[in-house]
C-alpha cells in the first residue's frame, strides 16, 4: 500500500504531495484525510493522506507514524480545500491549515493532553450482600446521578475502595472536555411576531437557498435564527452561526444555550489551543449540533448540514486577510451547494453587494421592518462641531447635557469613538516633527497607560519623548484623540463608572466577557468604545448612544469609507432604546450634510444604497465590477518599484477586458521594513485572469527578493 502525503514546506509557493509506503503494521490505521509523519531528506515532517494505492513500490520510503486515529479533514473538507485553492490562488496546504485548530494542523509542534473526568458506576449489586451506612449513601448519590470519584471520596474513601474493590462498583474515565457547563443566564422564549413568522416561513417554504435577512436593529433577528435551527434539529440536521465579533459571541452563546443546552461549540480566536482542540474534536464526533463561531468556525466539520447563518453579514471580518483570503460567505455558498442547505445573511445594513444581488434575484430577500417589541427606533441628533469645537471640548453641550441627565436617572450610556489610544500622533508644535514608526510608514500612537508609543501594524514601542529629537524643544505635542484620552475627559467631566472596550483592554483571555458582563449587570454606567460596540450587543438599561466622532471611517482613503460609515453608526444607533425605555442618539461630526451621516440620521438603508450605487456606478466601482488587489512587496524600494512597472505591462497586454490601475503607493506604503506597490484589476469578464494571475505567481514563487500578494475582492 502506498499513500499520496500533501506536506507543509518552508516555501510556501510548493504545492506538492510525495508518495511513501505504508508498513504492514500501519494499515489499518491508514484513512485520507489523517495525519502520517514522513521523512522529507533530513527532516521528519508530518502531512495529510490525500490519497491511497493499493501498489506497493521498492523505491520509496515508508511512513514513520500514523498520527491520529479519526480522519481531521473529511471528505467535505478536502474538496473544500480544492475551492480555496481555486478561488484565491493559494496553496492547497495552506487552505487546510487554515480550517484546522494548531493543535491538528500537519507539523504541530503543540503537546495538548487530554482531561479525563473519573466517574464511578454501580457494577452488580446483590440484595445478600451487606453494606454500611457510608457504602448505602455511595451507592445512594450514583443512583441520584452523583457519580464523580472526587466527590464520593468525601463521603468515605475507605468505603468506595472497598466497593470498588469487590467489584460491587467500577471506576469509568470520560473525557472532560474544556468548555463543558451549562449555561447560568436563563432568557426568556419570546413568541415571534408575525414579521418575524413570515421570515421563518419564507425562509424554511422557499426553495431558494441563499436569504437575505434585512432587518432593523432590533428586529428580533437573532429569535428567527434560533427557530430556524430549531426546525432544521427536528430534521436531524445541523446549523452553523457566525458572528462577526468575538465580544458578540459571549452573548449570542448565552442565549442560544438557554435555548439549546449542551448541543452547542464553540469555535474563535479567542480559546485557548486545549479549548479549541476540544471543541474541534466534539463537533467531529457528533457530540454537538450546533457550532457559533467568528469567521473560522465556517470550516466546523459538521455533518449533513441543515441551514448556516452569518449575522451582520456586510462586516469586513468575514474576509480573511492573510493567506488564504477566503470569505467566509463564499465558503458557506459552497458549503450548502454541497449539504443541499440554507445560507441566512442577516444585517440591519447589508453591504452593497449583497443588496444588489437580491435585486438580480441571486438572493431571496426577507425584511423585518420594525422592532421587535413595537418600540420606536431611536431619535438621532448630528451637532456639527465646527460650531463646537471653540469651547474646547470632545463634548458637545447636548451631549453632556444628555448624559448627566441619563446618569440621573439611572440609564447606561454607549460612547463610541473608533479609534484605540490617547492621541492619534505626537508632533513638535517648534519644528513640525512627527514621530513615526521606523519599521512602518506610519505615525506612533501615544498610549498614556504605558507612556509608550506604539506602531499599530508591526507592535513597535517607544518610550515618549519629552524632548523633541531634532530641534531639542520642549515643544512635543499629542494631536488627535483616542478612546484612553476620551476615558479620561469623561472621568474629569461626570461622578460616573466608566469602562473601556477596545483592543488594548480586551487582549486577555476572557475580557470582553467579563466587560459585556460588568456593564449588563449595571456595574457600569459608561461603556465606552470602537466599532467592536456598535454591532449586536442588546443592553436593556441603554437609553443614549453618543458618537464622538463620526468622520473617522468617512476620511479613509477607501471607495467604500461611505458605506462603513453608514454601517457603522446605524449600528451603534441601533444599541439605545433596545427595550421598554426609548432611546435618543447624539451623532457629533464636522461633515454633518454628507449623505452617509444625514440618511444614518433616519436610517433609511434604501435611500442611501440608491445614492451610494449612483456614485458606485459612475466610478466603475462593486457591484459594477470585481476587483483584484495585487501587491508587489520587497525590502529593496528600486527593486520593487522597476518589477511593480513591469507587472504592469505584462497585465496589460494579458488582460484585454480589464482595467489596470497603478503601481501606486498608498497610505501604508511601508509596513515592517518592507516595500508594497499597489495594482489594482477591475474587471466584469476576464476568461484569461486567472490563468495569467497563476502564471505570475509561478513566475516569481522562488524570487527571493519579490513577493506578489493577491486578492481577489479586497476589502481595502
Amino acid at each position: 500500500m502506498t499513500v499520496n502525503v500533501l506536506v507543509e514546506l518552508s516555501n510556501r509557493n510548493i504545492d506538492k504531495s510525495f508518495t511513501y509506503n505504508v508498513p504492514k503494521e500501519f494499515e489499518e490505521d491508514i484513512k485520507v484525510g489523517v495525519r502520517v509523519k514522513v521523512p522529507f531528506g533530513k527532516q521528519k515532517l508530518e502531512g495529510f493522506i490525500i490519497e491511497i494505492n493499493n501498489s506497493l513500490q521498492d523505491d520509496l520510503k515508508d511512513i514513520y507514524e500514523v498520527v491520529d486515529k479519526d480522519v481531521i479533514l473529511t471528505p467535505e473538507l478536502l474538496e473544500l480545500g480544492k475551492f480555496i485553492k481555486e478561488k484565491t490562488l493559494c496553496t492547497l496546504i495552506s487552505a487546510y491549515q487554515a480550517m484546522l485548530p494548531k493543535a491538528l494542523k500537519a507539523q504541530n509542534k503543540t503537546n495538548i493532553k487530554k482531561s479525563y473526568i473519573k466517574l464511578i458506576e454501580i457494577n452488580s449489586i446483590n440484595e445478600d450482600i451487606k453494606l454500611n451506612e457510608k457504602q448505602k449513601l455511595i451507592i445512594d448519590e450514583i443512583k441520584k446521578g452523583n457519580n464523580r470519584k472526587d466527590v464520593l471520596n468525601k463521603i468515605s474513601p475507605s468505603s468506595l475502595n472497598t466497593l470498588l474493590n469487590k467489584n460491587i462498583l467500577k471506576e469509568v474515565a470520560i473525557e472532560n472536555y474544556r468548555l463543558s457547563g451549562g449555561n447560568s443566564i436563563e432568557y426568556p422564549r419570546y413568541k415571534l411576531n408575525l414579521e418575524q413568522q413570515n421570515a421563518k416561513d419564507t425562509i424554511l417554504n422557499s426553495s431558494d437557498k441563499v436569504f437575505l435577512l434585512h432587518g432593523v436593529t432590533g428586529s428580533g433577528k437573532t429569535e428567527v435564527y434560533m427557530e430556524l435551527i430549531e426546525e432544521m434539529l427536528k430534521e436531524d440536521k445541523t446549523a452553523i452561526v457566525l458572528v462577526p465579533e468575538i465580544s458578540l459571541t459571549p452573548q449570542m452563546v448565552e442565549r442560544f444555550k438557554s435555548r439549546f443546552q449542551d448541543e452547542i461549540a464553540i469555535l474563535h480566536s479567542r480559546l485557548s489551543e486545549g479549548e479549541k482542540y476540544d471543541e474541534y474534536r466534539k463537533i467531529a464526533k457528533g457530540l454537538v449540533k450546533i457550532v457559533i463561531g467568528a469567521r473560522s468556525a465556517i470550516f466546523a466539520p459538521l455533518n449533513n448540514i441543515g441551514i448556516i447563518i452569518i449575522d451582520e453579514e456586510h462586516t469586513t471580518t468575514y474576509k480573511q486577510e492573510s493567506n488564504p483570503k477566503y470569505s467566509a460567505i463564499d465558503v458557506a455558498i459552497k458549503r450548502i451547494e454541497t449539504n443541499n442547505a440554507k445560507l441566512v445573511l442577516g444585517s440591519a445594513t447589508p453591504s452593497l453587494e449583497s443588496y444588489a444581488r437580491t435585486i438580480a434575484k441571486k438572493y431571496h430577500l426577507v425584511e423585518l421592518k420594525n422592532r421587535a417589541n413595537n418600540k420606536p427606533m431611536p431619535e438621532v441628533t448630528i451637532v456639527d462641531m465646527n460650531k463646537e469645537k471653540k469651547k474646547g471640548s470632545y463634548f458637545s453641550e447636548i451631549l453632556i447635557e444628555k448624559i448627566k441627565e441619563k446618569l440621573d436617572r439611572n440609564e447606561q450610556i454607549i460612547l463610541l469613538l473608533n479609534r484605540r489610544g490617547y492621541a492619534s500622533f505626537v508632533t513638535c508644535s517648534s519644528c513640525g516633527y512627527v514621530s513615526k514608526c521606523p519599521n512602518c510608514d506610519v505615525t506612533l500612537t501615544y498610549h498614556k497607560s504605558s507612556d509608550m508609543e506604539r506602531c499599530h501594524y508591526c507592535g513597535y514601542a517607544t518610550k515618549r519623548h519629552e524632548v523633541c529629537p531634532v530641534c531639542h524643544e520642549k515643544s512635543v505635542k499629542n494631536l488627535g484623540v483616542g478612546t484612553e484620552k476620551i476615558e479620561e475627559e469623561l472621568n474629569k467631566l461626570f461622578n460616573a463608572r466608566v469602562i473601556r472596550m477596545d483592543f488594548d483592554t480586551t487582549s486577555t483571555k476572557g475580557a470582553h466577557e467579563k466587560i459585556i458582563s460588568a456593564f449588563r449587570n449595571h456595574e457600569y454606567d459608561i461603556l465606552l468604545g470602537t466599532q467592536m460596540i456598535a454591532k449586536g450587543l442588546d443592553f436593556k438599561d441603554v437609553t443614549l448612544v453618543g458618537v464622538i466622532n463620526a468622520d473617522t471611517s468617512l476620511m479613509i482613503p477607501n471607495f467604500r469609507s461611505s458605506e462603513y460609515t453608514f454601517q457603522l453608526l446605524s449600528q451603534v444607533a441601533g444599541r439605545s432604546g433596545r427595550s421598554e425605555k426609548n432611546g435618543i442618539v447624539i451623532i457629533q461630526t464636522f461633515n454633518p450634510e454628507h449623505y452617509a451621516i444625514q440618511l444614518s440620521k433616519t436610517q433609511d438603508y434604501n435611500m442611501f444604497f440608491k445614492q451610494e450605487m449612483n456614485i458606485r456606478k459612475k466610478l466603475n466601482y462593486p457591484p459594477y465590477c470585481y476587483l483584484v488587489s495585487i501587491k508587489v512587496i520587497s525590502t529593496e524600494y528600486e527593486i520593487v518599484k522597476n518589477e511593480s512597472s513591469i507587472i504592469v505591462k505584462r497585465l496589460k497586454d494579458n488582460l484585454s477586458n480589464s482595467l489596470i490601475l497603478g503601481p501606486s503607493i498608498g497610505s501604508t506604503f511601508k509596513v515592517k521594513n518592507t516595500y508594497r506597490f499597489g495594482i489594482t484589476i477591475k474587471y466584469k469578464k476576464e476568461d484569461n485572469l486567472y490563468p495569467y494571475l497563476e502564471k505570475l505567481l509561478d513566475y516569481y514563487k522562488n524570487n527571493a527578493k519579490i513577493k506578489i500578494d493577491i486578492d481577489f475582492n479586497p476589502i481595502s
